[in-house]
């Protein structure tokens, strides 16, 4: 608060916010830190507003739409993993029922390289050549009707043909099998019967 000039009885000049004394008319105008500082922010614009912290309770729309499409990911790849396991299931009883279709040839034996995940590989002799699958521990106990025997030890041994070799091998070899089934399945052309001789 200004104390009043012992000369006059009037309050001392405030200084401005340029340094120099206020000596014009001081009617209407406010006085002091105050009003210097209602000048100062006159001049820049009003102060920002705090920003007020979000609350714990409430989320933003992009969190929300983040979790949703977390949730329908998820749903799709459980979805993938159990139709995985359903073709993967279905496809160690087809190789089990090719097995004893081959009895003399099929055997289970131990993968290259294999460690502790327990791999191993079927292998059988269709058409002329060897073939083989990778066949996986929970896979084994369907094959309890086939021969096991360890894996030859020699140089530049390996689980088998490429994959791209056996695929096109089982290609032929399955054209050859239904080309034989319909000659074996066409039955024999009827002969003409002989016409009886007239005496």
């Amino acid at each position: 608060m200004s104390v009043p000039s012992s000369s006059t009885g009037r309050p001392p000049e405030e200084p401005l916010s340029d340094g120099s004394r206020d000596r014009g008319s001081r009617t209407g105008r406010p006085v002091g830190r105050a009003a210097a500082l209602r000048r100062l922010l006159g001049l820049r614009g009003r102060a920002p507003r705090p920003e007020t912290p979000p609350r714990h309770g409430s989320s933003s729309p992009d969190l929300d739409h983040c979790r949703q499409e977390l949730v329908r990911w998820q749903r799709h790849a459980d979805s993938f993993e159990r139709e995985l396991t359903r073709v993967s299931f279905e496809r160690a009883h087809l190789l089990a029922w090719l097995a004893a279709l081959h009895p003399s040839s099929a055997v289970v034996t131990p993968a290259v390289g294999a460690g502790a995940d327990g791999t191993h590989l079927l292998r059988l002799v269709a058409g002329g050549r060897q073939l083989s699958w990778r066949l996986t521990p929970r896979d084994i106990p369907l094959f309890a009707h086939v021969p096991y025997t360890e894996r030859a030890v020699g140089h530049g041994q390996r689980d088998g043909p490429a994959p791209g070799e056996q695929a096109a091998h089982i290609r032929s070899h399955t054209r050859l099998l239904a080309l034989e089934g319909t000659l074996l399945a066409t039955p024999a052309e009827r002969r003409p019967q002989a016409r009886p001789t007239e005496h």
